[in-house]
């Protein structure tokens, strides 16, 4: 048996490797596909797989769903202070810097004025970047002036969370809120103000127990985790297996708490239609 050797390499393995810029690719954490960036980014940052509704921050919200040049913010650099002194892995005072420095957000929740194909609203919309869109002093504060702006104006106010629930860092101060959110979504309700509730995921703890399940419409995008304790803590109380999807928008509208779930593509023409219908 005769052995060859080629003396050179006629396919270089090199020449088969091309430079992959970083930030091209994103997976998705659900189906484990591999999406294009700008195929992902024309998509509204959901799997053109699976449909996973990938976390987004206020800022593509007010892009997906107010009239362009109509937003104007309200209460911009209110944040935080340090009422309890508290500190954990880091001074409170210190991650808040931090987080503003990082996000260029001053805290949980934006809010402001704006238009939706060309109807007047006041909308609210939550960061989860931001210390996992906790609820403290600067979040129930800013609800309860975004909803004194839809009682003076009489425009409908829209509130789309994402929250990991209460502020530990604020304490009885963050816990609070519930009640500060709730008692003004009531006044709201006096004054004949629609109210519309856009549940993202997740929407859990001190906000589901608050202003996110009080809408006159409560919306919720595919597959939200929607919850008060989430079901790994849940499991662990009960000692119980949990059902199919549970704590999930579609669980969650099966058993009536949710009137509709709208995927993002949808979500401003189903806001209109509403709207229109509302209007007096």
């Amino acid at each position: 048996m005769a052995w060859f050797k080629r003396s050179t390499d006629n396919i270089k393995s090199d020449s088969l490797k091309k430079d992959t810029p970083d930030g091209i690719w994103t997976k998705c954490p659900d189906c484990n596909d591999v999406i294009h960036k700008k195929q992902w980014e024309a998509n509204l940052y959901v799997c053109s797989k699976c449909g996973y509704h990938f976390r987004i921050g206020s800022e593509k919200y007010f892009q997906l769903l107010l009239d362009e040049g109509s937003f104007r913010e309200l209460d911009r650099k209110m944040k935080s202070i340090d009422p309890l002194n508290f500190s954990d892995t880091k001074p409170y005072v210190k991650r808040i810097e931090d987080t503003i420095n990082k996000t260029g957000l001053y805290d949980a929740i934006r809010t402001g004025t704006g238009k939706i194909n060309n109807i007047d609203i006041v909308i609210g919309c939550m960061d989860f970047d931001f210390i996992g869109g906790s609820m403290g002093s600067v979040v129930g504060e800013k609800i309860s002036r975004a909803i004194d702006k839809a009682i003076k104006t009489k425009y409908p106010l829209i509130i789309l969370s994402s929250s990991g629930g209460a502020r530990m860092m604020e304490g009885a101060i963050s816990l609070m809120q519930l009640a500060k959110t709730s008692t003004q979504l009531a006044k709201l309700s006096q004054y004949k103000v629609p109210y519309i509730s856009i549940l993202t995921n997740p929407t859990t703890g001190g906000a589901s127990a608050s202003y996110a399940m009080l809408g006159d419409f409560n919306i919720a995008e595919p597959n939200a985790l929607i919850a008060f304790a989430g079901p790994r803590v849940v499991k662990q109380a009960t000692g119980k297996d949990l059902p199919p999807g549970f704590q999930r928008a579609e669980f969650v509208q099966e058993h009536g708490f949710i009137d509709f779930i709208v995927e993002r593509k949808d979500l401003k023409s189903k806001l209109t239609q509403l709207l229109n219908l509302i209007k007096d």
